[in-house]
C-alpha cells in the first residue's frame, strides 16, 4: 500500500514538473514569435509579421503580451497599405484591451487610416465623414495628446473636401437651372462649412443662382454683406455681372 502510495506521489510530482517545464517553454516560444513579429515588421515583411502576431494572439491572448501583439498586428496591415484591416485590428484593440498602454495610439492611427482612405471630393464621402467623427471623439477624449495639431490639420483639410463637394453640387445643380436645389446645397456649405477656405467661393456660387433665378435683391444684399472678401478673392466683379445679367432679365419680364 505504501509502495502505491509513494508512486502515486512521484507521478504526481513529474506532472507538476511537467506542466512547469511546458509552461515555460510556451512563454518562450510566443515571446520568439512576437519578437519575430517585430523584426519582420521593421524588415518591411509586412505578411509574415501578420502571421507572427496573429499566432501570438491565438496561443496567448491574455498573456503580457496579448496586447502589444494586438497593436502591432494592425501596425503591420497599416504599414501594408490595408488599411480597413488596419481598423479592425486596431479597434479589437481599443474595445477589448482598455487597459493597454496603446489605446491612444490605436485610436490615432484608426482617425489617420479613415483620411487615407478618403477619397476626392467626386466620390462618395463615408470615410471622410467617419474620419471627422474620430478624430473629434479622439479630441475629445485625449485634449492634451501630442497629435492634436496633426489632428486640426487633417479636420481643415477633411473639411474642405466636404464643402468642394458641396460647391460642385451646387454649380451643377445651376448649370441644369435647378436653382432651388443649387441653393440648398450652397446653403448647407455655407451653414456647415463657414470655416473653410472656399467660403467665399460658395457665397459668389449663391449671388449667382440667386441671380439666374431673379432674386436680384436677395443677391444684391449678399453681394454687399461680403464685398471685401469677394474682391479680395477676386470674386466680386463675376458675381456682380450675374446681379446686372439678372437685373435685365427682369427688366424685360416685367415689361
Amino acid at each position: 500500500m505504501n509502495i502505491y502510495k509513494r508512486s502515486l506521489q512521484f507521478l504526481f510530482l513529474i506532472l507538476i514538473f511537467s506542466c512547469s517545464g511546458s509552461k515555460k517553454n510556451f512563454d518562450i516560444s510566443l515571446k520568439d514569435k512576437f519578437d519575430s513579429g517585430m523584426s519582420n515588421l521593421e524588415k518591411g515583411k509586412y505578411f509574415q509579421a501578420q502571421v507572427d502576431f496573429n499566432d501570438v494572439l491565438l496561443r496567448g491572448t491574455g498573456s503580457e503580451l496579448g496586447d502589444d501583439a494586438q497593436y502591432f498586428l494592425g501596425e503591420a496591415y497599416y504599414q501594408n497599405n490595408e488599411y480597413l484591416d488596419a481598423i479592425t485590428e486596431f479597434e479589437k484593440l481599443t474595445r477589448r484591451m482598455g487597459f493597454s498602454e496603446y489605446v491612444e495610439k490605436a485610436r490615432f492611427k484608426i482617425c489617420e487610416a479613415y483620411k487615407i482612405e478618403s477619397p476626392k471630393y467626386y466620390h462618395d464621402q463615408e470615410y471622410t465623414v467617419k474620419a471627422l467623427e474620430r478624430y473629434q471623439e479622439f479630441m475629445d477624449d485625449y485634449p492634451n495628446s501630442e497629435y492634436i495639431e496633426l489632428i486640426m490639420v487633417s479636420i481643415e483639410e477633411l473639411r474642405n473636401k466636404l464643402a468642394e463637394k458641396l460647391y460642385q453640387t451646387g454649380i451643377l445643380y445651376m448649370k441644369m437651372e435647378e436653382y432651388d436645389s443649387a441653393k440648398i446645397a450652397f446653403n448647407e456649405a455655407i451653414n456647415t462649412y463657414y470655416d473653410t477656405e472656399i467660403i467665399h467661393k460658395l457665397y459668389q456660387g449663391l449671388i449667382i443662382t440667386l441671380s439666374k433665378n431673379l432674386e436680384v435683391e436677395k443677391a444684391y444684399e449678399i453681394l454687399k454683406k461680403h464685398e471685401p472678401s469677394l474682391k479680395k478673392y477676386n470674386l466680386y466683379s463675376g458675381a456682380l455681372s450675374s446681379i446686372k445679367i439678372g437685373k435685365n432679365k427682369l427688366g424685360k419680364e416685367e415689361k
